[in-house]
């Protein structure tokens, strides 16, 4: 009697995800010059980026341009990071990314522990500095991953073409050359960026 079954039928070839890795298990891996991120708990690798003078002049002028502004402001003050600081975005799956430069608010702060070396929570602003060797699948996957976990707003600066994009939920992208200036009023009230000053 057939069974209407073929010896020849294909295996079953469906792939499995790999599994969901954690942000302490991502900190558990030795040093080897890989910059690794994780995206709703799947793990992005790519060589470490070699950083050339242009990138670290523009992060330096963004810091500086965050921190004196926030000299300005009322207690209790945010703090402003640099230096592709490790943040713990959102839990469960983990997204851990590290942030060129990051305005964290008085109130997220509050909330760090020493769990963890990294911060925990979304920030107030992100901002990315891209390098020569960083894909556009690579940043707008970052981008995406910021505003998905509650970061209020992204800033892409660019040195190579001395522009801003600014990504906010809910808006389209806003993009800036080094003869414009923009503000966010709501979030840093009399913060005037002009953008021909973050390029030195």
């Amino acid at each position: 009697m057939s069974t209407g079954l073929s010896n020849d039928s294909p295996p079953n070839t469906a792939v499995l995800p790999p599994p969901l890795m954690t942000a302490e298990q991502l900190l558990a891996i030795p040093d080897d010059q890989m910059e690794r991120d994780l995206i709703r708990g799947q793990l992005r690798e790519r060589p470490m980026t070699k950083r050339n003078r242009f990138h670290a002049a523009t992060e330096a002028a963004i810091a500086k341009l965050l921190g004196n502004w926030s000299d300005t402001q009322a207690e209790p003050r945010g703090t402003v990071f640099s230096g592709e600081v490790g943040c713990i975005l959102r839990r469960e799956p983990d997204t851990t990314v590290g942030i060129d430069v990051a305005y964290v608010s008085a109130e997220m702060m509050h909330r760090q522990t020493g769990a963890t070396t990294m911060l925990e929570g979304a920030p107030t602003l992100a901002v990315e500095v891209p390098s020569p060797s960083e894909t556009i699948q690579d940043l707008h996957e970052k981008i995406n991953a910021y505003l998905e976990c509650g970061v209020e707003v992204v800033w892409i600066v660019d040195p190579s073409f001395q522009t801003v994009t600014v990504h906010e939920r809910g808006a389209e992208p806003e993009l800036y050359n080094r003869e414009k200036s923009f503000s966010h009023q709501r979030l840093f009230p009399g913060l005037n960026v002009e953008v021909r000053t973050l390029f030195a």
